[in-house]
């Protein structure tokens, strides 16, 4: 069944799901992406803020939007995003970490420009399977099609 804007109330919380990091994935990541030293290995990692190797932020932030995607927007009429308003790391992620992600939909408008569109301003949150204490948060903006209202 197809998702409209509509699927997606003010206020709704929808769970996304979870994801286990390896050390594999993070120095994988970094070596293509984000290649600072304390990404890159755990001896490098020791010698800094970080005390041990720590995923980046942007593979944080691609863990977030891979379960969004797959537990959210699956079927859902997506058209784009218009952009993040603000992004936070705030602890770091650690090899064996598993991550539980959360979006809260905070508000919507109408397209100015197209009646079918609809732009729904979402919070979005990963913690740690074990804790209440996020490790990434940011508010992002999702255009989805509009439902197709009856005339009367």
């Amino acid at each position: 069944m197809m998702k409209y804007a509509e699927d997606f109330p003010i206020n709704s919380e929808h769970d996304l799901g979870s994801h286990q990091i390896t050390a594999e994935e993070i120095v994988d990541f970094a070596s293509k992406y984000d290649p600072q030293p304390y990404h890159l290995s755990e001896e490098a990692g020791a010698d800094s803020f970080f005390q041990g190797l720590a995923a980046s932020g942007w593979n944080t932030a691609s863990i977030w939007m891979k379960l969004y995607v797959t537990g959210v927007l699956q079927d859902a009429l997506v058209q784009g995003s218009p952009g993040v308003d603000e992004l936070r790391w705030l602890s770091p992620v650690r090899p064996g970490d598993t991550l539980r992600g959360k979006v809260t939909v905070l508000d919507g408008y109408p397209s100015l420009s197209n009646s079918d569109i609809f732009t729904l301003r979402k919070k979005g949150v990963l913690y740690r399977e074990t804790e209440d204490d996020a490790v990434l948060s940011l508010i992002l903006r999702t255009r989805l099609v509009r439902r197709a209202t009856s005339p009367s």
